[in-house]
């Protein structure tokens, strides 16, 4: 019987006499990527530092356009309410488009309707009897 396997390793080792490869004057001293994550996390940080940046900008503009719907919601909500009679359910119907993140919630002992948006601002409006409802001033 012969042996039919080829004088040189399959597996693309190397004999340890054998020269190593050259490598490029620019590529000395760099090791390769495992994965595309790696290229991709710096730009994922990236975005999420700029994601931030913008957020903490535009946060006064929020707030105030959550203010001021607040109080919008509480104003109509307190007319609806116990100028027209209408229950705070079918007050919200009354809303402008774009005010679904406010909640109205009565309080029937001082005739008081609050609008509120989640975790930014929360205005409430009073029934003053001939006067109508009055915005309660801001803390």
């Amino acid at each position: 019987m012969t042996n039919t396997n080829p004088p040189d390793t399959a597996t693309g080792e190397q004999r340890p006499g054998a020269p190593r490869p050259e490598v490029p004057p620019h590529l000395h001293g760099r090791k390769r990527r495992g994965g595309k994550s790696g290229g991709c996390l710096p730009w994922i940080i990236g975005f999420g530092v700029l994601l931030a940046i913008f957020l903490v900008w535009k946060f006064p503009s929020f707030k105030a356009q959550a203010e001021l719907g607040s109080a919008y919601a509480a104003r109509v909500g307190c007319s609806c309410r116990y100028v027209q009679g209408r229950s705070l359910d079918s007050c919200q119907s009354d809303f402008e488009p774009g005010m679904e993140l406010v909640s109205l919630s009565d309080d029937p002992a001082t005739k008081t309707v609050t609008g509120s948006v989640p975790l930014l601002a929360s205005r409430s409006a009073r029934y003053a009897g001939a006067s109508g409802c009055l915005i309660n001033p801001a803390n």
